[in-house]
């Protein structure tokens, strides 16, 4: 069973308070669960929470005109999601969907904003996390230009090995859960170059692939291909 302290305690929003403050905000937090599949919010709804996620995987996408679906990013347990609407309250710009079952916490903007207000080195704190949000967006954005797609697969890999992998005697075993679309949509991709990409790391060795995982033997090999 997780420890909701422990989770919650590691987020930018916690990681700063003493215990007395990080118990006051806790006495604010709802608790989410979802099954896989479910849809916490949607494109285009009001934002009115942020949530940080304790157990389970959340991915957000956005929906193309046409009405296909993009996925963008891919949140797993002590990360955080929703929070713009914080500091600029917009609607919703992408939608948010559990990609396994999850439970959440979640924290109301109207009454962070004003427990935020009396304590702006915490603020400072959820604005550095933004900024770290912003860098790595930065970084996507510049692969999609400069790197082509093996190297992208494979930092997309080294990527979800960081957050979700597990070491093992034979590798880094990463559950990321996401079908072969949606690995495909997370590099900016067709799904036959990525299949391409991954049978070529299969057969050189660097991984082994299985339904909805993949098994990492090869950190360095993989580090020098997605540079």
């Amino acid at each position: 069973m997780v420890n909701t302290d422990d989770v919650l305690s590691e987020t930018p929003l916690f990681e700063a308070l003493s215990e007395e403050d990080a118990a006051a905000l806790r006495a604010g937090v709802t608790d989410v669960q979802l099954d896989r599949g479910e849809r916490l919010f949607a494109e285009g709804d009001a934002g009115d929470k942020l949530y940080i996620i304790l157990t389970g995987k959340i991915k957000l996408t956005r929906a193309a005109p046409d009405g296909r679906e993009n996925l963008l990013s891919v949140h797993g347990p002590g990360e955080m999601f929703g929070e713009l609407s914080l500091f600029d309250p917009i609607p919703r710009t992408s939608s948010a969907t559990a990609v396994t079952s999850a439970r959440l916490a979640g924290l109301a903007h109207d009454d962070l904003r004003t427990w935020l207000s009396t304590r702006p080195d915490v603020a400072m704190h959820l604005l550095q996390a933004l900024a770290q949000r912003l860098r790595r967006i930065n970084d996507v954005k510049a692969d999609l230009v400069f790197t082509d797609v093996p190297g992208r697969v494979a930092k997309a890999l080294l990527d979800l090995a960081e957050r979700f992998g597990v070491q093992t005697p034979e590798g880094v075993q990463v559950s990321h859960d996401l079908t072969q679309e949606e690995l495909a949509q997370l590099v900016g991709a067709s799904r036959e170059t990525v299949n391409k990409a991954l049978a070529d790391f299969t057969a050189r060795g660097w991984i082994q692939l299985a339904a909805k995982s993949v098994l990492v033997t090869d950190t360095d090999r993989l580090r020098k291909r997605a540079r």
